[in-house]
């Protein structure tokens, strides 16, 4: 029973997409942090503060904090930025919908 699980984790894990989530933002935008960010049914979550790490901002080309970006693979498949009031526009269920839309169009 033990293998057969095994294999089916294994299984799972090299047919399904890899899909991860970064939220960034800056220190001095906390106060609009995406509070639900971290219950979102991704592999990996990492939280990304863009004025400790302006690299990282540069490199995903953050234009507004905070930015969820979803990845698929290594690759990014969605964005989901703040209005100009640096506050989420999108919300839990768009973007988990969303997630779900990506990990169907596998199959």
């Amino acid at each position: 029973m033990k293998k057969l699980l095994f294999l089916l984790t294994l299984f799972s894990e090299t047919v399904f997409a890899q899909i991860t989530a970064t939220h960034f933002n800056a220190g001095w935008n906390e106060v609009n942090n995406v509070s639900w960010f971290m219950d979102l049914d991704c592999k990996t979550k990492g939280l990304t503060d863009i004025a400790k790490n302006p690299d990282e901002g540069k490199k995903y080309k953050i234009a507004v904090v905070p930015t969820i970006i979803i990845f698929k693979d290594g690759e990014e498949a969605l964005r989901f930025q703040a209005d100009l009031s640096f506050k989420m526009v999108a919300t839990k269920e768009e973007v988990v919908g969303a997630i779900d839309e990506l990990l169907m169009s596998d199959f």
